[in-house]
């Protein structure tokens, strides 16, 4: 099933032309409205007309988070305060958070790109859906929440924590859609498991995970335990909040609204753009934003584009799964690494749990990685030796993922930190050095 059969399966020519027309208005309005735009464009001498073809995107300048910090609270906004009904921001936990600004248009285009990705989730008017985001500054819990109006679903707006609560709303109420971060349901499946509820006793079907990283095992990890299909959707507030993309059960990439949102894919050290399936950062272009047009904005997350037709008929660019964010890589004695490599090596043995930490030292002149996870109550044994061989287990199968040797530490069943937002799975000492 597809929500906006015309926007989502718009041929490519024509999808194309629609863009440069887009693009050029909102350069127009960034332009002539925002004067931190106006500066940055007379700074490199580039003028709105001389943009003649999508090509011409890579002229003009990047918008970063420092950017947007340093406007704060409302110097990007492209009209009147009056204009604008609603604000969020970013978390704000590395310096002075990012302010977003929407008009009645943008809670609108919010709301169309929701429903889409909700569709795409198997969402229908039928749908009972459990939003476990964060309601509030945090765009999660809103963006699903005006989604589902559009789609005319019923949504049980939640929000995060009092998981025996949301337990028991999962089962009294048939929620059939589940929606919060993939650690979160993770945990959600634990409880569940803990009351001896199986799958088979919820309603569930599919899930809407989202708001931090998570591998193709943490998918098959959570459909197993929780009976459903397990979907990826991806949103930053800077852009729009949720909904910017969203992947269908075909499971070949994100979906991105790009009638809405021109992505494009750059090196991360040259800012050169980069082609199609060629992995890089993520750049993205509003295109329909009324309220705080932005133009190519760095969104440290690392992917590639697909620009082939899905087998379910959407045409829009598909995004690859993230594999990290530019601002996440570790760098371990000259090698770079991703947690979700580690988290990838982890799901691979049997008996180990996804809660997991990695915890980053330089003890003397060397940087340390440990990798701490919870052993299954099968698997965990007070028999040293025993313990010892998992271990080396563990950290040879990290080494063949990563190619780098780590202390692994076995940690009882339950003992590691549960998240009902974001899981904080990195810990950097080695700036307390």
């Amino acid at each position: 099933m597809v929500w906006n059969k015309e926007a989502e399966c718009m041929e490519r020519e024509e999808k194309e032309k629609l863009q440069l027309k887009l693009l050029k208005e909102t350069l127009k309005k960034a332009y002539e409205n925002v004067p931190f735009y106006k500066k940055r464009f007379d700074e490199v001498g580039i003028k709105v007309e001389d943009i003649q073809s999508l090509k011409d995107i890579e002229k003009l300048p990047f918008t970063t988070k420092t950017d947007l910090r340093e406007a704060y609270p409302f110097g990007m906004f492209a009209v009147p305060e009056e204009e604008i009904i609603e604000i969020h921001t970013s978390s704000g936990t590395t310096g002075k958070p990012t302010v977003s600004g929407y008009t009645k248009k943008d809670l609108e285009i919010w709301s169309e790109v929701s429903a889409r990705a909700i569709t795409m989730a198997l969402g229908t008017k039928n749908d009972k859906i459990q939003n476990c985001y964060g309601y509030g500054l945090f765009t999660g819990g809103l963006g699903i929440h005006y989604g589902t109006h559009k789609v005319g679903a019923t949504i049980v707006p939640i929000s995060a924590g009092n998981t025996k609560r949301q337990i028991e709303v999962m089962k009294d109420f048939q929620s059939t859609i589940l929606t919060c971060t993939p650690s979160y349901a993770l945990y959600l499946a634990e409880v569940l498991e803990k009351e001896g509820l199986s799958p088979e006793e919820i309603s569930l079907k599919s899930g809407i995970f989202g708001a931090e990283m998570w591998t193709e095992e943490m998918r098959d990890e959570l459909e197993k335990r929780l009976g459903i299909v397990a979907l990826n959707i991806y949103g930053l507030t800077e852009i729009i909040g949720p909904g910017v993309a969203q992947e269908c059960p075909a499971k070949t990439g994100l979906h991105i609204s790009d009638d809405h949102f021109y992505p494009e894919i750059i090196d991360i050290k040259t800012h050169q753009a980069l082609g199609e399936g060629e992995k890089g950062e993520l750049v993205l272009t509003t295109l329909t934003r009324d309220g705080m047009p932005i133009i190519r904005f760095r969104t440290k997350d690392i992917t590639a584009l697909r620009k082939d037709k899905c087998e379910c008929g959407r045409t829009l660019v598909r995004m690859d799964r993230i594999t990290g964010r530019s601002d996440d890589m570790l760098k371990i004695r000259g090698v770079i690494v991703f947690p979700s490599q580690i988290e990838r090596a982890l799901l691979k043995i049997e008996g180990l749990s996804p809660n997991y930490q990695i915890i980053v030292s330089r003890p003397k002149y060397l940087d340390e990685l440990e990798v701490r996870v919870e052993a299954s109550t099968e698997l965990f044994s007070d028999e040293m030796k025993k313990m010892e061989e998992i271990e080396n287990k563990i950290a040879n199968t990290i080494n063949k993922e990563i190619g780098l040797r780590v202390n692994v530490t076995l940690a009882e069943p339950e003992t590691l930190p549960r998240s009902e937002g974001k899981a904080v799975r990195v810990l950097d000492l080695r700036k307390f050095d």
